[in-house]
C-alpha cells in the first residue's frame, strides 16, 4: 500500500490521503491480509512499515517534495516482486513505474483534478486497475475497476444528539470549499460560525475571510485533530458545504453526519451520492439558497444522518470491498 508522504500516515490533523489509506490498511489488517504501508517513517499502522522519509514534507519543510515522492517511488518498486499486488493512494506518479513490474496495481483516483493529467491515466488504464472514489468523479473517458466511496470507523465519532445554534465550515481555506460563502451564509441567517481547516490559499484567507473573523459570530480555529476534530463536527446546527467545485467527496461530510450534524451542500459533484435531500441534511444550487435552509435543518433528525452513515459509509463496508476487489483481480489472472 503506497500512502502520500505530504504528511503522516494517519494524518495527526489534517491529510484526507492519508487518513483513507490508513483506515483501508488497518482494515485489510483486521481482515488476515498481509499488508506493507509504504509511508513516513513516523507512521503508526498495524501493517508493516517501510519508509525512506523521517517526516511528511508538509511538516518538515527542509524535505525537497520532489526528491523525496521519487525516492519514495523508487523504495516501493524495488521491492514489487515481494509483492501480490501494489495499491496506490499517492495519485498518478506510480504510473511511470507501472511497465516496469509486472505486479498487478490498483489506483485509487482521490479527485480528478483536471483534464491535463489524463495523459498519465489513459495509457496505463488496461495495465493498472483505478477505483473511483464517487460515481460523480469517473472521467468519462477512463476505464474503471470500480467506484468505492470512502468509509470512516463509525465509533470514533460520538454522537451529539442536540448539536447546538451555531454553524460549522470544515475544510480548506481555499476558493473552491466556501468559507467566504459560508460567512456570508452564517452573517444572513443570524448565526454564529466556527470555521476549521487549514490556510491553502493565503491571498484567499486574507481577502475573503479573515476581515469577518471577529472571535464572537466568526470563529477561526485553524486544522484539529482527535477528540476536538469530533467535538467541533458534532457541536453544531449544520455543516456548510457550500462548494464552488465538483467535490470528487467530501470527508467532512460524512464525518459530521456521523455525529449526527446535518449538512446544506451545494448540489455538485458527489454531494447527491453523500446526503439524501431532506433526510440528512439539504441541497441547494446556490449559496444563497442555504440561508432558508438553515432554518429548515431543525427538521431534520440527527439519529437519521448517523444511520445513513452506519448504512453506507462505514471502514468495514470499505475494506470488503477493497478486498473483493483485490480478489478479482487476482483470479483474474489465473
Amino acid at each position: 500500500m503506497i500512502a502520500p508522504i505530504a504528511w503522516r500516515t494517519p494524518p495527526r490533523h489534517y491529510g484526507p490521503w492519508e487518513l483513507i489509506t490508513s483506515l483501508l490498511a488497518e482494515g485489510l489488517v483486521e481482515r488476515g491480509v498481509e499488508v506493507t504501508l509504504f509511508a513516513t517513517q513516523d507512521s503508526i499502522t498495524a501493517a508493516t512499515l517501510a519508509g525512506v522519509v523521517r517526516r511528511g514534507y508538509e511538516e518538515d519543510r527542509s524535505l525537497d517534495a520532489k526528491v523525496w515522492e521519487f525516492a519514495h517511488l523508487a523504495h516501493v518498486f524495488e521491492r514489487a516482486h515481494e509483492f501480490d499486488l501494489i495499491h496506490s493512494q499517492d495519485d498518478f506518479p506510480a504510473h511511470a513505474f507501472a511497465n516496469l513490474v509486472e505486479t498487478p496495481m490498483v489506483t485509487t483516483i482521490h479527485g480528478f483534478s483536471s483534464p491535463r493529467i489524463l495523459p498519465m491515466y489513459k495509457p496505463y488504464e488496461r495495465r493498472v486497475h483505478y477505483v473511483a472514489i464517487s460515481h460523480a468523479d469517473r472521467h468519462p473517458d477512463l476505464n474503471y475497476a470500480a467506484t468505492i466511496h470512502h468509509g470512516i470507523p463509525l465509533d470514533d465519532f460520538a454522537f451529539d444528539a442536540k448539536g447546538s445554534d451555531d454553524l460549522l465550515f470544515f475544510g480548506r481555506m481555499h476558493p473552491d470549499k466556501g468559507a467566504a460563502e459560508a460567512i456570508a451564509v452564517a452573517k444572513a441567517a443570524g448565526r454564529a460560525l466556527d470555521l476549521y481547516g487549514i490556510v491553502q490559499d493565503q491571498a484567499y484567507f486574507d481577502r475573503e475571510v479573515a476581515p469577518h473573523i471577529d472571535g464572537n459570530r466568526v470563529r477561526y480555529h485553524g486544522a484539529v485533530g482527535g477528540e476536538a476534530r469530533v467535538r467541533a463536527l458534532g457541536g453544531a446546527r449544520a455543516l456548510l458545504h457550500l462548494i464552488n467545485f465538483d467535490e470528487p467527496f467530501g470527508l467532512s461530510v460524512i464525518e459530521a453526519m456521523a455525529c449526527g450534524t446535518p449538512v446544506i451542500a451545494i448540489n455538485r459533484g458527489s454531494m447527491p451520492e453523500l446526503i439524501d435531500d431532506g433526510v440528512t441534511g439539504f441541497l441547494v444550487d446556490r449559496a444563497g439558497e442555504a440561508v432558508a435552509a438553515v432554518d429548515r435543518i431543525r427538521g431534520i433528525d440527527r439519529a437519521a444522518c448517523r444511520a445513513a452513515v452506519a448504512e453506507r459509509f462505514t471502514v468495514e463496508r470499505m475494506a470488503d470491498e477493497y478486498h473483493a476487489l483485490y480478489r478479482r483481480i487476482e483470479r483474474s489472472r489465473t
